[in-house]
């Protein structure tokens, strides 16, 4: 059953990302070009944890600012949020040909640790949940 309704609250974008609403939001909703807050989990598409935003022991969490255009983001990440609201959280199967194509797009985690291990991932499916915290 769950399998179902997995399928049935998944849409699938001409891009081949894959996107499922997990909390719809409220207030100002992200458009393409807007700067936006967010908090982000990203693991490989077998589930092992690449990097987060937040701490999964104490919560704590360390936001980043993204810049809704393909210049700055991956194409993939961009089309998950656009169309969110905030306090929205989706989560996203992000295809290689629309995710790190280049080095130079974000998200990149700043410590070492975690940007060699998201690196040694791009020319795979990468899943990442989002949570828009604002559009600034």
């Amino acid at each position: 059953m769950n399998l179902r309704l997995f399928a049935f609250r998944t849409q699938k974008l001409d891009s081949g990302v894959r996107i499922q609403d997990i909390v719809d939001g409220e207030g100002k909703e992200a458009r393409e070009g807007d700067t936006v807050e967010v908090n982000y989990v990203c693991r490989r598409s077998n589930g092992y944890f690449v990097h987060s935003t937040v701490d999964q022991f104490s919560g704590a969490s360390s936001p980043v600012i993204l810049l809704l255009n393909e210049k700055e983001i991956i194409k993939g990440l961009k089309e998950v949020i656009v169309g969110m609201k905030a306090a929205g959280k989706r989560r996203a199967l992000i295809p290689p040909s629309v995710g790190y194509v280049n080095d130079n797009l974000g998200p990149i985690p700043d410590e070492f640790g975690p940007r060699r291990s998201l690196l040694s991932h791009v020319k795979e499916p990468l899943i990442f949940e989002v949570q828009l915290l604002k559009v600034l």
